[in-house]
């Protein structure tokens, strides 16, 4: 007679195999253009703890913001035999021949978070809606500040990055609609711009420069909350106390704590973790046949500002990023 210890040994068997085998069918490779800021970091343990719930193998890689490295990276990961390829990519345009060979292998590849040349041979590009986001936080500090001439210091992550670009001229749309309804006329001054990399780090040092050449800044805003962060400690360090902080973008633990606190202005949402899983849900049900024809190539997560209004909806003090 069969025992039940007979059975579940025979189902714990049939579960491993079963395990081994999706794990053998999906092979996951992600390759992001770094992990200087949290919200990357985040990002890459979305992408890894949903591709595990899924029985995938995956590899995962920092291209320390080389696109030359990142290529290479997913030159590898094709001859390695990944069927499903997730990428950040650090560069629009110079990624697009390798994004096209590993398509051409038969890769199922989605691009997420930073943009891609809509001409490469890809399934969707997944991200945050950098000018829909951005104009909700320019609209936010045109009602804030309204009645004050703004003059305002730019922090960008780096040059020739589209989302970047999409994010600060978003703001710049929303402060100037917002002005022009509300008073009549624009009263925007952009005092500087410096490239922060993305990173607290890039954000402090160009801000402690900008600051230095323009003391009378009164607004901060960055392309994401990692660099306005930095941005708060040299205003900090010089002595400033009258400027407002917000960024195009992101939705940072940090800056969201700062925000319920009252030392931060705004932020735009664009959550880490809702992006890699969707990116990585799109990517999958490609792979298993059940994504619908007419899936769109650019898809976005809902947008929002968050301000002390809101944050409370947001704020996780538990969250990676």
């Amino acid at each position: 007679m069969t025992t039940i210890k007979t059975l579940l040994a025979g189902s714990v068997a049939l579960f491993c195999l079963t395990s081994a085998a999706m794990a053998a069918d999906c092979k996951v490779g992600l390759t992001m253009p770094s992990l200087n800021a949290p919200y990357f970091a985040a990002q890459v343990a979305a992408v890894e703890k949903a591709a595990k719930d899924a029985g995938c193998e995956i590899t995962t890689a920092d291209s320390q913001s080389d696109f030359s490295k990142q290529i290479n990276e997913v030159e590898d990961m094709i001859a390695k035999g990944i069927n499903i390829l997730i990428i950040n990519p650090r560069d629009q345009e110079a990624l697009v021949p390798v994004v096209n060979a590993a398509t051409a292998a038969g890769v199922k590849v989605v691009a997420m978070d930073s943009t891609l040349n809509p001409k490469a041979n890809f399934i969707s590009q997944v991200r945050s809606s950098s000018d829909e986001n951005g104009r909700l936080v320019g609209d936010w500090i045109a009602k804030t500040m309204k009645g004050t001439p703004i003059k305002m210091i730019l922090l960008s992550g780096n040059q020739g990055n589209p989302g970047g670009l999409e994010r600060r001229m978003g703001v710049i749309k929303g402060i100037t609609e917002a002005q022009l309804v509300n008073e009549g006329a624009v009263n925007l001054q952009i005092l500087g711009q410096g490239w922060g990399d993305w990173a607290t780090d890039g954000g402090l040092k160009a801000a402690e420069d900008l600051f230095q050449a323009h003391p009378d800044a009164n607004l901060v805003v960055g392309e994401n909350d990692s660099m306005v962060l930095g941005a708060v400690q040299a205003a900090k360090a010089a002595g400033l106390d009258k400027i407002l902080f917000a960024a195009a973008a992101d939705g940072q633990r940090e800056a969201l704590a700062m925000i319920k606190d009252g030392a931060y202005g705004a932020t735009g949402l664009n959550d880490p973790d809702l992006v890699g899983r969707t990116a990585f849900d799109v990517a999958y049900k490609a792979l298993k046949g059940e994504l619908p024809s007419d899936f769109p190539k650019e898809y976005f997560t809902p947008a929002d500002v968050i301000s002390k209004d809101n944050v409370d909806k947001y704020y996780k003090p538990d969250s990676v990023f």
